[in-house]
């Protein structure tokens, strides 16, 4: 098995900068900001001598009582109780504190080796700095610099060097279609329950459930075995409207949510019964499907609600996001887990109809099946003519569509041909586009010789004129040599 290592220690300490040291990405958030990270996040570490798994976790602090700093101190415990060596960040710059002595006699209760690490240390004596530290009693304190990566490649050799027997890669997970396993990012509007359906999908407390908007600040990658098949589900952060966005830390974790969703193949759009659908809903919704992304739609928190109010979110729904007429609509409760396998059913659906193959042949059948039912509208007088069609991509399929006069086909007959392709194809969940190429005119370059107001086939009949009064001059002059040269 791959080791683990967990980073630990109390906030903003540098553990989030050294986790996207370690990983090679920018998964993590980093500023200068306590307490940022609240989640455990994975990340596979990177250029050491062996593979190895690294966990970020929040500002641990073990003797805190409110509830947000509680729920973080369980998920650093939980990651604790799965590492198999905890590096321990301690700030070289403010030297020892009383929360860093409380840390280090709760890791002396754990069962795994545990490193010192004295972060922030670039410019310093390393003696001097870490000399504080000796109090802690949790062996000598090695001094790095996560920022600039200083001593970093030293502590994880030394962390490995506890697992130098032979470690077994894992193979790559795939999905049941044989291709990379599917990620479905859950988004929403803050405090809609996104974090509890996780947590209800998992079957565990893996990231925190909070009654406060704006608990999840990143964007948590977590992978999901259900019924045989494998996924990777991505809690993001609530999209509030832009004009309610004020802290730069929320603008961060808007755009990590934003680029979870051009990450996913699919998305579970969250949406809160109790309030309603809400402008911001459509608006996240608009996005997705700008995005092109398969979509399923959970109406969360059902079970709250009477059946008058059953009947008026049902009606918001369809005046609101009739747009949306393509993906499935589940009611359900994550704090309850209901509605949830109907859910997932409505995922894999999804899933294979953004991926799904269309044979040429079919594909041009139906367009010109739709053409005998509905011809394009005249435009500039000239009617556009559609010939054949081919598929030009996946997630979400794309149709391309080559015939003559394309540009003068109007929106709404675009949105005809989507619905009829994907309701022949039963693409249900996903989005179709639709794009047109202009066949090759080969009477183009005729036509760029033509003089101003002349049709092409008086162009022509000039061209001809032409071509016959050349030739008849080059007869006359041949007529004329022959005739000289019998004289002589």
């Amino acid at each position: 098995m791959i080791p683990t290592i967990v980073l630990v220690g109390r906030p903003n300490v540098g553990k989030s900068t050294l986790f996207n040291r370690l990983t090679k990405s920018r998964d993590a958030l980093v500023a200068d900001f306590p307490g940022l990270t609240r989640d455990r996040h994975y990340g596979r570490g990177l250029g050491a001598s062996q593979p190895y798994l690294v966990v970020d976790t929040g500002g641990f602090e073990p003797n805190t009582d409110d509830g947000i700093l509680k729920e973080m101190a369980k998920q650093t415990l939980q990651a604790i109780d799965e590492a198999d060596i905890v590096i321990f960040l301690v700030d070289g710059r403010q030297g020892a504190t009383p929360q860093d002595m409380d840390i280090a006699n709760r890791l002396r209760k754990c069962k795994c080796p545990v490193l010192l690490a004295v972060n922030k240390t670039e410019g310093m004596q390393k003696a001097v700095v870490s000399a504080d530290f000796h109090e802690l009693g949790l062996g000598y304190p090695l001094s790095i610099s996560s920022a600039h990566g200083e001593g970093v490649r030293d502590i994880v050799e030394e962390a490995l060097e506890h697992f130098k027997e032979e470690v077994i890669e894992e193979e790559p997970a795939t999905d049941y279609t044989g291709d990379r396993i599917p990620k479905v990012a859950i988004v929403g509007r803050p405090n809609v329950g996104k974090s509890t359906l996780v947590n209800a999908l998992l079957g565990e407390e893996r990231v925190i459930a909070f009654d406060e908007p704006g608990t999840t600040r990143d964007s948590i990658h977590i992978d999901l075995e259900k019924n045989g098949k494998h996924y990777t589900l991505i809690d993001t952060a609530g999209v509030r409207k832009r004009g309610r966005v004020f802290e730069a830390i929320e603008k961060f974790s808007v755009i990590k949510t934003i680029q979870a969703i051009e990450e996913a193949n699919v998305v579970i759009l969250v949406v809160d019964a109790q309030e309603g659908i809400t402008e911001q809903d459509a608006h996240v919704a608009a996005y997705i499907l700008d995005a092109g992304r398969a979509l399923v739609v959970a109406i969360n928190k059902w079970d709250g609600l009477k059946d008058d109010e059953r009947d008026w979110i049902k009606r918001e729904i369809d005046r609101k996001l009739q747009f949306l007429d393509f993906a499935e609509f589940h009611y359900i409760s994550a704090l309850r887990k209901k509605g949830l396998p109907e859910l997932f059913k409505s995922v894999d659906i999804a899933y294979k109809a953004a991926f799904a193959k269309l044979a040429t042949p079919q594909l041009t059948r139906v367009l010109l099946d739709a053409l005998q039912q509905h011809q394009p509208p005249i435009s500039k007088g000239i009617r556009p003519k559609l010939r054949y069609a081919h598929q030009g991509g996946s997630n979400p399929p794309i149709v391309v569509i080559h015939g003559s006069h394309v540009d003068g086909v109007k929106d709404a007959y675009t949105r005809f041909l989507e619905k009829t392709f994907r309701r022949t194809f039963q693409l249900s969940g996903t989005p179709l586009r639709v794009q047109y190429k202009q066949g090759h005119n080969p009477f183009a370059e005729d036509e760029d010789k033509r003089k101003p107001g002349e049709g092409i086939v008086s162009m022509r009949r000039r061209k001809t004129a032409q071509r016959a009064e050349l030739k008849a001059k080059k007869d006359a002059e041949d007529d004329d040599r022959k005739a000289k040269t019998k004289k002589r």
